[in-house]
């Protein structure tokens, strides 16, 4: 109704109209938020009525819920000015399709909220971790500072809600030191708002798009996640940084394979092998001198792939099983 002279709209839209766009919702996008729905129906279904419309026929088709009153404005941690000052990695568990549950580990920027990688995985855990930090490294460059929960992975701890041990490294924590990056701890889910909030919208909109596309596997599920939608992701809520520019810097000569992964000391047999989680490593002869009884390093890598070094030198290399391969880079960083 047109108040302003009492009569019908003219812009008033017909009832067949409004019938259809109940039907699509019911019959593709049941359970969809009326924003997520909004921008399917623009693009792919060349709506032209506006959100606030959309959004009054769900609600009087009880189709979706009406919202409660926003509580009292509360003042937000300022961003990072530059993208690469500070880069966020959490995770998620969820079930993401119906009757499997994965954790969701992302990577993000901390100025601007783009996602460099996200990936799906069994558990959470340091190679998982790594892969988010390679993924920003091939990307963009070194980056200032990583903030991160207090998981037993990024931090030892001494008693549970004490403050993290800073002198004692983990493993992720070791390579984050090599690579100069500065570790910040978050002491509470407040504390990592930003992120908590990225993952809600994850959380309600990444499983209604896995179904829509007819994924139930991980390995779909990834190659769903990094070829379509995390480039419409990040179109959607990137938002410009303070300022122009960014903080990361070139890798120039970084050899992050041999940082990025699992590094332990083992001692060499005297038969010349290393033993490493119930593989025995035979070392290959060497004309250079014997390690029986050398201190060693065996590196495991997000791939399962395995290589002992001993100082910088790489003596050899296997694969996940124990077996010898092909040798990998001679140094080490």
């Amino acid at each position: 109704m047109d108040k302003r002279i009492s009569e019908v709209s003219a812009r008033k839209a017909p009832v067949d109209e409004v019938l259809r766009l109940e039907a699509l919702y019911r019959e593709r996008y049941d359970g969809w938020t009326v924003k997520h729905f909004f921008e399917r129906y623009q693009d792919e279904h060349r709506g032209s009525r506006s959100y606030s419309w959309v959004k009054s026929r769900l609600q009087e088709a009880d189709l979706v819920p009406r919202g409660k009153k926003r509580g009292p404005q509360r003042r937000r941690r300022p961003r990072a000015p530059l993208p690469g000052m500070m880069i966020h990695q959490d995770g998620s568990t969820h079930e993401w399709v119906p009757g499997q549950t994965w954790d969701l580990i992302v990577t993000m920027d901390d100025a601007n909220s783009e996602v460099y990688h996200a990936q799906f995985v069994e558990e959470e855990g340091t190679l998982s971790s790594f892969e988010g930090v390679r993924a920003v490294l091939h990307k963009k460059g070194l980056f200032s500072s990583f903030y991160s929960d207090r998981g037993s992975h990024y931090w030892l701890t001494t008693e549970a809600g004490n403050k993290v041990d800073k002198q004692r490294l983990t493993q992720f924590g070791r390579a984050m030191n090599q690579l100069g990056i500065q570790m910040i701890a978050a002491y509470s889910p407040e504390a990592r708002g930003r992120s908590e909030r990225f993952f809600r919208t994850f959380q309600d909109r990444l499983p209604k798009e896995l179904a829509l596309a007819g994924i139930t596997d991980r390995e779909d599920a990834n190659r769903f996640l990094t070829r379509d939608y995390l480039k419409r992701f990040n179109r959607r809520f990137m938002v410009k940084p303070a300022e122009e520019g960014d903080a990361f810097v070139p890798l120039l000569g970084v050899d992050i394979d041999n940082i990025l992964c699992r590094q332990v000391e083992r001692a060499v047999g005297k038969d010349n092998c290393v033993s490493y989680q119930g593989r025995t490593l035979q070392l290959p002869s060497d004309t250079v001198r014997h390690y029986s009884k050398a201190r060693v390093r065996v590196h495991e890598y997000p791939n399962g792939h395995l290589a002992v070094f001993h100082g910088p030198r790489c003596l050899a290399a296997y694969d996940s099983t124990g077996k010898p391969v092909k040798q990998r880079k001679k140094m080490a960083a």
